[in-house]
């Protein structure tokens, strides 16, 4: 594709065209550059693209976008915001796939995998070909794809939607993350539905308060035709002040609200309800218990009506959804005592799996959980609380240490569990502290390993070490 042809999308401030370059590839990693590449400098969250455009050029870049005046041998344009820019470049230079798809978007602090795989799920039970972008994954209809982050960045976003919509998919479920809003990954999506799960305290190493961190996930509903929110969350109304298009709200405890929920009955296999929608009561069951289940029933509910399907299909679909790998998962073993994995990593996650495990624990809750490093360390102790006041018994060890002490992130945790009347023990290595719970698992226990969830890895000092606890547990288990 043509550079000028780029250049219409982007409305540069300053432009200096030596010859109308052929582009083949759009780059913001100058490592990645080759001839024929675009590369466009942006402004990273440890690091500066800027810098790095001199060694873009080397490796063979044939143009650059940057936001200040490149001094470089090849075609250059100077844009008001090279973020912006990525984004609208890569969406021509992949031919703009999502205007062939219907995008829904899913945002919120937890939930968002669940909701977007029930959400998937019923749009494939009535015959539409799906593509799903989120943390556990991307997806292609039943292909599996790899991923690195919640949301990719915005080229490599436009690349997996044209690849969805060249391979049929009528539609994309992706979960849209504060990071991606923030830093406009997701520029120029026009989503046909947006859902709001909830907002409770994560990423305030990047957000400087919770308010920020709302207003971040409200840009989503600046760029839908449908919102669909959770009305019993404080944060609902910054929501829907943004939403320009039509509004579904839902609660299980307002009865006001477009998809209510009463008659609520929580199991060890699931949940079900009655959903009270535009006069008419539908009964629903889906197989993943605890409260947030009811919530996340209902996000799924409210998107799929709010699309036009009809109820009882969408209430059909969802008696037959699974449980995503890693979020309320009950390792089947050979023993007398329950293994749940779950990804809970924020205060109000550790909150949801225990409670959760509490309504049909017959035994203890026991908590295993960390903290992830080099993020928000005003919720360790927070996190610490929520587990000494909802387990049993709590064991303190390592989560993703990142560059930080593990040792220094569990005594940020201590204090909260010393708040509560909890017993514990600290064991700082996450192999040895599983061992340690299934070891010591009593009759009708409910173990909870929290944190890692889907994960297969343990980043220690900026490398990845193989963990996956399920098979943790089953190797434990000989099985």
């Amino acid at each position: 594709m043509k550079l000028s042809r780029l250049l219409d999308e982007i409305s540069p401030l300053e432009v200096h065209i030596c010859g109308d370059a052929e582009i083949s590839d759009i780059c913001f990693d100058s490592r990645a550059c080759k001839k024929g590449s675009l590369f466009v400098a942006v402004r990273g969250y440890k690091t500066d693209g800027h810098k790095y455009i001199e060694k873009a050029v080397e490796n063979g870049a044939s143009a650059v976008i940057a936001e200040e005046k490149p001094v470089c041998p090849v075609p250059w344009a100077r844009v008001e915001n090279s973020r912006r820019a990525l984004a609208s470049a890569s969406a021509a230079f992949y031919g703009h796939p999502e205007k062939r798809l219907k995008i829904v978007g899913v945002t919120g602090t937890n939930g968002k995998t669940t909701v977007t795989n029930l959400i998937k799920t019923v749009l494939e039970s009535c015959g539409e070909k799906c593509g799903l972008i989120g943390t556990n994954g991307n997806m292609i209809g039943s292909r599996m794809l790899y991923t690195e982050r919640t949301t990719p960045e915005s080229k490599d976003l436009y690349a997996l939607l044209k690849e969805m919509a060249d391979e049929g998919c009528t539609y994309a479920v992706m979960e849209v993350s504060s990071h991606s809003l923030a830093l406009d990954r997701v520029w120029g999506l026009e989503f046909e539905s947006a859902v709001f799960t909830n907002l409770t305290q994560d990423h305030l190493d990047f957000h400087a308060t919770m308010d920020d961190y709302a207003r971040a996930k409200s840009i989503l509903f600046d760029r839908c035709r449908k919102a669909v929110v959770n009305s019993d969350d404080a944060y609902c109304g910054v929501m829907l002040e943004r939403c320009r298009g039509s509004k579904v709200t839902y609660s299980a405890k307002d009865p006001g609200a477009d998809a209510f929920a009463n008659d609520i009955e929580l199991g060890q296999q699931g949940v079900s309800f009655n959903l009270v929608f535009a006069g008419g009561n539908f009964p629903v069951y889906l197989g993943i218990p605890g409260m947030f289940s009811v919530y996340n029933a209902l996000a799924a509910l409210g998107c799929c009506i709010s699309l036009g399907i009809d109820p009882d299909d969408v209430v059909s679909a969802l008696k037959s959804a699974h449980g995503v790998k890693g979020r309320a998962q009950v390792v089947p073993v050979n023993a007398d005592y329950t293994v749940m994995l779950d990804y809970a990593h924020t205060p109000d996650g550790v909150e949801n799996i225990l409670k959760a495990a509490r309504g049909f624990a017959r035994g203890r809750v026991v908590a295993l959980f960390g903290c992830g490093g080099d993020r928000d360390k005003t919720k360790r102790p927070i996190m610490g609380k929520a587990a000494g006041s909802l387990a049993d018994f709590c064991i303190v060890t390592s989560d993703n240490p990142r560059s930080e002490n593990p040792g220094d992130i569990i005594n940020d945790i201590l204090p909260g569990v010393m708040e509560t009347s909890c017993p514990y023990v600290v064991i700082e290595d996450r192999r040895e502290a599983i061992r340690y719970a299934l070891q010591n698992g009593r009759k009708d226990d409910v173990i909870v390993l929290m944190g890692k969830g889907h994960e297969d890895y343990q980043e220690i000092n900026g490398v990845r070490h193989h963990l996956d606890e399920y098979e943790e547990v089953m190797k434990f288990f000989g099985m």
